[in-house]
């Protein structure tokens, strides 16, 4: 990470052992000492209006959108710079920008040895791939990142146009796939019986909407009376 330039490191339930003695890594001391440990992965996307898990894909039924590394990399810097200075456009993003408020993404990177699972792939937007041959699609954890990061600070030819407005954040979109579930199970919705399968499809739908901040409130706001309305006449 330090060496393309950024330094917000996350980590969900790391391995201990492993993690507090990999701080000590020659060049990587800084990020790993500053590296923010989450329990659940919505607290560590809570803040990021994007979110895109990356996949060897494999034998698996996606339920995402799938982009090439170099076909996704153009879109996470449009969104970068959704919030930033016009000027810089034709920038690669620094760690600092990539942070910033109502702009910041979450680049998802699973276990080495599983990826991630389908309920993480839940919290997602879209999914990345980097194309390798089929006979060994598995990469190595370090080199993934690598290469993903080298092809975000590549400067492009021109940057896409951003998006209008600011786009909801994951925390917001939580709070609405949650507040969506509990207006389900006062309804009596058959379907909540098949528990996190259930879920996951929810919050991916709530995810695909793509809704922007005002209306992501506007929503809840809709969400939240409905329960309440349900729940006086129990």
């Amino acid at each position: 990470m330090s060496n393309f330039g950024f330094r917000h490191l996350r980590v969900v339930n790391p391995y201990d052992v492993a993690f507090e003695g990999a701080r000590s890594a020659v060049g990587a001391a800084e990020v790993l000492a500053s590296a923010e440990k989450y329990e659940t992965i919505s607290e560590a996307v809570a803040d990021c209006s994007l979110v895109v898990g990356t996949t060897a894909v494999g034998p698996r039924d996606l339920q995402h959108p799938l982009q090439r590394l170099e076909a996704g990399a153009p879109l996470i810097r449009s969104h970068l710079f959704s919030v930033s200075d016009p000027s810089s456009r034709n920038k690669g993003p620094s760690s600092d920008q990539a942070s910033a408020s109502g702009g910041a993404c979450a680049l998802m990177f699973g276990s080495e040895k599983y990826g991630l699972s389908n309920k993480d792939m839940s919290h997602c937007h879209w999914l990345m791939r980097i194309p390798t041959r089929e006979e060994h699609f598995s990469m190595n954890l370090g080199q993934a990142v690598a290469i993903c990061l080298y092809e975000l600070i590549r400067a492009p030819a021109a940057m896409p146009e951003p998006e209008k407005g600011s786009p909801a954040s994951a925390a917001e979109v939580e709070r609405i796939h949650e507040t969506l579930l509990t207006a389900l199970r006062a309804s009596g919705y058959p379907k909540l019986n098949t528990s996190d399968t259930f879920e996951g499809a929810v919050r991916r739908l709530v995810v695909r909407l793509r809704l922007q901040s005002g209306d992501a409130e506007f929503l809840l706001g809709m969400l939240r009376q409905m329960v309440w309305r349900m729940k006086t006449k129990e």
